[in-house]
């Protein structure tokens, strides 16, 4: 009997009902699976090396993972609310207000509800969201250029130079996290989500402001073509007018509405606890983290000794061609606008140059033209291959700068 007659005669079965949520979940984490695996090997391989290094070196390898550098400050506010502050020998005043308050309420929630310590929740938090992180990088790869795009995606993603803070308990993952869910949120027109993911990442990170400009801009985009495209008209009547557009979009308009609380409420929060409408930004300014509009960067790199100086000019050239290379694999528009604001954000702060590597690591989307590239390779072997040395490479130079003195 064929396989043609045997599929005849087979009964059919009932018709398979509607996905529930969770069904659907399901089906996007096992296309997810791949992507997720891949990052996972890529982060303990970061751990193992490290792991190695600290033991060699006589030194306990979770310390610097849960217990210096920003982690002491997200902890010590977990623990006992905001008010901290240090006087630095130059008489500037660096206070724990500049730390957004999602990680530590986190952090706190955690450790009363489990043995774990504030350090160990912080890293739960984490892992876990630089899982979940990846998972989200994944599905706007996927949607953009296929599935093999979004898991090369994440994997890059996962080898980033810098990639060991997504191993810290530090806010890198869990703002990427939200970040990547919120533009796939947009990318699938489910606005109400985008905007409450935001409004999450805007009490996670200052950077949000890039989330918010990225809905804000895509959002005023659409209305203004569909204005146009519908040839004008009365301001409240019907064809083109701008009331029917506006009506169409009112989901639109109510995520991008929503999108920028959770950052505003932390900087009137600010304000109201020490009486001033600027505090917040005396307060990063305190820490160095004032917009100067790049002259920082520019004395930096002028004091630099010039092979040095030649060397850090030659990495913003290739971090202006993964620019220009976004823009003409023309992404869609809230993609590059967030990859590109936080890029200038990173840039044009006045802040410690060490950790700008870091501050860019959430603009994902600038992976996205070395992503394509590697799938051009005439194999996978090959793909593979090019990632495993990359992960080598992200996990010595981790292993090097968590055994250091400076924070990344």
């Amino acid at each position: 009997m064929s396989d043609h007659q045997l599929r005849t005669r087979t009964p059919a079965g009932p018709a398979p009902g509607p996905r529930t949520p969770g069904s659907r979940a399901a089906v996007a984490l096992r296309a997810a699976a791949p992507a997720l695996a891949v990052y996972a090997a890529a982060r303990a391989l970061g751990l193992l090396v490290f792991w190695a290094a600290a033991s060699a070196a006589g030194k306990d390898p979770l310390g610097p993972l849960s217990g210096r550098w920003d982690s002491v400050w997200y902890q010590r506010i977990a623990e006992n609310g905001y008010g901290y502050t240090v006087t630095l020998p130059d008489g500037s005043v660096h206070a724990d207000l500049a730390f957004f308050p999602l990680l530590p309420a986190l952090e706190r929630g955690l450790s009363e509800v489990t043995p774990l310590t504030l350090g160990g929740a912080g890293l739960l938090v984490a892992w876990t969201a630089g899982l979940v992180a990846a998972w989200g990088v994944f599905a706007v790869g996927a949607h953009l250029y296929g599935r093999r795009t979004g898991v090369v995606l994440a994997a890059l993603w996962g080898v980033y130079p810098t990639a060991f803070v997504q191993s810290m308990a530090y806010t890198e993952t869990l703002f990427t996290a939200l970040a990547a869910w919120a533009l796939y949120a947009v990318l699938k027109g489910r606005w109400i989500v985008a905007g409450t993911l935001t409004v999450l990442a805007g009490l996670t990170r200052p950077t949000a402001a890039a989330l918010i400009a990225a809905l804000a801009i895509t959002a005023a985009v659409t209305l203004v073509r569909e204005y146009r495209a519908g040839g004008g008209g009365g301001v409240g009547g019907g064809g083109g007018g701008i009331g029917p557009v506006l009506r169409r979009h009112a989901r639109m308009i109510a995520g991008v509405a929503l999108a920028p609380l959770g950052w505003l409420a932390y900087v009137v929060f600010v304000a109201v606890r020490e009486g001033s409408p600027f505090a917040y930004f005396d307060v990063q300014a305190q820490w160095g983290n004032n917009i100067d509009g790049g002259r920082a960067l520019a004395a930096f790199i002028a004091g630099l000794p010039w092979p040095a100086a030649l060397g850090l000019c030659a990495a913003l050239g290739l971090l202006g061609w993964l620019v220009v290379l976004c823009v003409r694999q023309r992404q869609p528009l809230p993609v590059l606008v967030y990859a590109l604001t936080i890029v200038v954000i990173s840039l044009i702060g006045a802040g410690y140059f060490g950790s700008r590597p870091r501050l860019m690591m959430p603009a994902f989307p600038l992976l996205l033209p070395p992503a394509v590239a590697l799938l051009r390779l005439r194999t996978t072997g090959r793909t593979a291959v090019v990632l495993a040395v990359l992960a080598c490479a992200s996990a010595g130079y981790g292993a090097w700068t968590l055994l250091g003195a400076g924070p990344p």
